[in-house]
């Protein structure tokens, strides 16, 4: 997939909703011992790529070092559903105290305990990584104009054609 194609899709309204909206991330990936991880995190959609953050001894931080392949859903509860998957590469920099971005991403904080939860993390993390996604894949399922293709190819089957 390139990257005009991954524009345009990051750029439909349901993925800005997804990418600005509230839900969390369901960030997976591989762990050292070779099992699959998702977790949710908060994150920070700078236009292009997906910012995450979490603490430097973080099992994620080695695991994303040896293999820094992951996919992220990011979706709604809602009917019909909104589903976006990204698939991508992650970088890794340890950067000294909080960042902007992971304030940014605390997307689940309600807005009058905001202060107190930037508080909060501002005297507890010293150091956090920022985990960078830069997709190379995604595809938005909105289940209005776009399926999963299997189920697309069911329906086409059911239709005879």
């Amino acid at each position: 997939m390139n990257q005009h194609e991954i524009a345009e899709i990051l750029a439909k309204p349901y993925s800005q909703q997804l990418l600005n909206g509230r839900i969390p991330a369901r960030f997976a990936y591989v762990g050292l011992d070779g099992d699959p991880r998702v977790v949710p995190l908060g994150f920070h959609f700078d236009g292009e790529r997906l910012q995450l953050f979490t603490v430097p001894k973080a099992a994620k931080v080695n695991a994303l070092r040896k293999n820094p392949r992951v996919a992220i859903t990011i979706d709604t509860e809602g009917f019909p559903p909104k589903v976006l998957l990204i698939r991508g590469t992650t970088e890794l920099r340890l950067e000294d105290g909080v960042p902007a971005d992971y304030l940014a991403s605390g997307k689940l904080v309600p807005a009058d305990e905001f202060d107190a939860w930037k508080a909060g993390v501002e005297a507890l993390y010293d150091q956090m990584v920022r985990i960078t996604v830069t997709p190379d894949w995604v595809k938005l399922l909105d289940f209005e104009t776009t399926l999963p293709k299997s189920v697309a190819d069911l329906i086409a089957e059911k239709q005879g054609g």
